[in-house]
């Protein structure tokens, strides 16, 4: 079986958690498949095509017409994307396309019929959900990308029960095209991060402190603003408390700002994007992660946290409901309600048995979510997929 993958964001092109998704499974598929070919955007510095191993390639493709606005250069993307993958195809024979969100779905359609073989989607959100419905052009423009890309399919792959549900209403799908095939996570990458005390030496933390860690893009899905204003609570209960902010974002300067108007910005750091082996050291220096997402279809961060041996006290939506098991392997709070995240925090920081239960409960928990279990549940979704 030869794969073809689309996917708009591939290392080192880290955006969101789709980047870490496709690395994870194209790597372990790449073992159990003939051929695994991965066609992705261009990155400064990084190989035009790179051989992984006998099995994977990955391809990255220049695009050579830009726009300033996301939609029109997404469509421009993907004509240049269809054009590569196609002219790849003269001299590799491939069994279907794989693409990974609405960023990529009009690039599978038209590779899906020009060299007729099925196409599989997977929904990592959906615009609806991230925007909490539609309200522009562009957000109905992207819906409609979307429900297309659903229709084209043979078969539409989900990372959560909740999000099956989610794709099923909003595009009126049967439910026996959706198949749900949780993220994976790699544990050494969690592992092989520098010190935790030189990474909070790094961010300009005391080793003191007590870190309530946040990591994701800065974007009002993530609900990072509700930690923010949770934490003059948590600083006044525990004084010894530090806010880490990892990610960058377009709410960074506001919440910047509401630091500042809470009186909580002496103990609040922003990071930025960090690199992988500081981001681990951080995971493992923390007292705390939390992931208080408004909107969230998987949550693999929670799973990073977990991994590092870090309790995780998290919003109670989407797929971190199903991650997450509450007062066993981390804490469930109300998404949207500061009081909540800060009950948890305040939990996690002031009861060492809590604590510990949490932590062995994670590291029991993340054991259930490897890329060889994912590529095993993918794998045999592309084999119904050509019968």
């Amino acid at each position: 079986m030869r794969l073809l993958m689309l996917t708009w964001e591939f290392p080192p092109r880290i955006v969101g958690g789709i980047a870490r998704h496709c690395w994870g499974l194209a790597r372990a598929l790449a073992h159990r498949l003939d051929a695994v070919h991965v066609v992705t955007l261009e990155f400064p510095d990084a190989a035009p095509v790179e051989n992984l191993n006998t099995n994977l390639t990955i391809h990255r493709i220049r695009v050579e017409i830009g726009h300033p606005g996301f939609l029109q250069w997404t469509l421009l993307f993907n004509h240049f994307m269809a054009k590569y993958s196609l002219m790849l195809s003269r001299k590799e024979q491939f069994d279907l396309v794989h693409a990974h969100d609405w960023l990529c779905f009009l690039s599978g359609i038209e590779l899906k019929h020009a060299l007729n073989i099925p196409l599989i989607v997977t929904f990592h959100s959906t615009e609806f959900g991230r925007a909490g419905g539609l309200h522009h052009p562009d957000s109905y423009a992207i819906h409609g990308i979307e429900w297309w890309g659903a229709f084209e399919s043979r078969y539409v792959i989900t990372t959560s029960n909740q999000m099956r549900k989610e794709v099923c209403s909003v595009f009126q799908l049967p439910e026996q095209k959706v198949r749900i095939i949780p993220n994976g996570i790699d544990v050494s990458r969690v592992l092989r991060g520098c010190d935790p005390q030189k990474a909070l030496q790094r961010v300009g933390v005391p080793l003191s402190a007590s870190v309530v860690l946040f990591v994701g893009r800065l974007v009002h899905q993530k609900g990072v603003e509700y930690l923010v204003r949770a934490f003059p609570k948590i600083l006044r209960e525990n004084p010894d408390a530090w806010l880490v902010i990892v990610g960058d974002g377009p709410l960074r300067s506001r919440l910047e700002d509401l630091s500042k108007e809470l009186q909580i910005s002496h103990s609040v750091r922003f990071t930025g994007f960090i690199p992988d082996e500081l981001l681990a050291g951080l995971l493992h220096a923390a007292a705390v992660l939390v992931v208080p997402s408004v909107y969230e279809p998987f949550g693999i961060v929670a799973l990073e946290g977990m991994a590092a041996g870090t309790p995780v006290v998290v919003s109670k939506v989407g797929g971190l409901a199903e991650i997450v098991e509450h007062e066993q392997s981390g804490l469930w709070v109300y998404p949207e309600d500061s009081e909540s995240i800060a009950w948890g925090v305040c939990r996690v920081l002031s009861d060492p048995d809590l604590r510990t239960r949490l932590i062995r409960g994670g590291l029991k928990r993340v054991q259930e979510f490897t890329w060889e279990a994912v590529a095993d549940q993918t794998y045999k979704v592309y084999q119904e997929a050509l019968q």
